[in-house]
C-alpha cells in the first residue's frame, strides 16, 4: 500500500487539527509573493462591493476610479519602479474594481487584489493580474496584510465589512499598534450622517485628539493633495 506523507495528506491539512498550518500558509504565502513582486507599501481601497458605476445616485464609482488613476499618475511619475505605491484592496467588485480600473488605466501591475472567499459578492476584478490577487480564507489574516503594505487609506461609503475594516485601522492607528498614516474617510454627507464621532468626544469614550486620526474629504482632489502630503511626509514608526 501506498504511504502518504503528512504534508500531502488533503485529509489531515484541511482539518481541525491542521488549522495552524493553514494560518501559517495565508501568512507565509503572500509574505513571499510580495518580496517576489516587489510589493511592500500601498495605498489602501476600502467600500462597498455593490457600488455601481451608474447607480442613481452620487457616482462613488467614477470618484474612486478618478482617485487611483490619480494616485497612479502621481507615483508613477515620481517614484523609481521598486519605490511605488501600489493599491491595494480587497480585489473584488464595486468601490474595489473602480479604484483597480483608474490604476489600470496608469499600470494594472500597481493593482492588488486581496480577495477573501465567500458565498456571495466577492470574485477577483479583471483590472487585477492573477499573480497579483491571493485569496484568504482567515479575515483576521488578509486584514493583516492590508495593515501591513498599508501607508494610506481611502474608506468609501460602505457596509458592515468597511465599518470593521475602518474602525480595526483607527484602533490600531489610536493604540499606536500601526504606524500613523492618512486615513481618508470618502463622502462627507455619507460618513458624517452615519457616525457621530464628536459624540464619542463628548461622552469621553475617546480622546478629543482622537477625531485628528482621519480626516474627511469631499472631492478627488481635495482626496488626493491629502493623500500625497500624508505619502511624501517621513514615515513615522509605529
Amino acid at each position: 500500500m501506498a504511504m502518504t506523507k503528512a504534508y500531502k495528506n488533503d485529509a489531515f491539512l484541511n482539518s481541525e487539527k491542521a488549522r495552524g498550518i493553514r494560518i501559517l500558509c495565508e501568512y507565509s504565502e503572500p509574505e513571499q509573493r510580495f518580496e517576489r513582486l516587489g510589493v511592500h507599501k500601498g495605498v489602501i481601497f476600502f467600500g462597498s462591493a455593490r457600488t455601481r458605476s451608474v447607480d442613481g445616485r452620487r457616482d462613488f464609482y467614477r470618484e474612486a476610479a478618478d482617485l487611483g488613476e490619480r494616485l497612479a499618475r502621481w507615483t508613477v511619475d515620481t517614484h523609481p519602479e521598486n519605490e511605488r505605491f501600489h493599491l491595494i484592496t480587497g480585489g473584488g467588485p464595486g468601490i474595489m474594481q473602480a479604484g483597480h480600473e483608474g490604476a489600470a488605466r496608469v499600470d494594472r501591475r500597481l493593482n492588488i487584489g486581496l480577495n477573501i472567499s465567500l458565498p456571495f459578492e466577492q470574485h477577483v476584478n479583471p483590472h487585477v493580474d492573477d499573480d497579483h490577487a491571493l485569496e484568504f480564507h482567515y479575515f483576521f489574516l488578509r486584514k493583516f496584510w492590508f495593515l501591513k503594505l498599508a501607508r494610506a487609506a481611502v474608506i468609501f461609503p460602505g457596509g458592515f465589512g468597511t465599518l470593521d475594516e475602518l474602525f480595526e485601522l483607527l484602533t490600531l492607528t489610536q493604540t499606536e499598534k500601526s504606524a500613523p498614516m492618512p486615513i481618508i474617510l470618502y463622502g462627507k454627507a455619507f460618513w458624517t450622517d452615519l457616525i457621530k464621532f464628536d459624540a464619542l468626544v463628548e461622552h469621553g469614550l475617546i480622546s478629543p485628539e482622537d477625531v485628528l486620526l482621519y480626516s474627511v474629504q469631499d472631492d478627488v482632489d481635495s482626496a488626493f493633495e491629502c493623500l500625497r502630503r500624508g505619502l511624501e511626509a517621513p514615515p513615522i514608526e509605529a
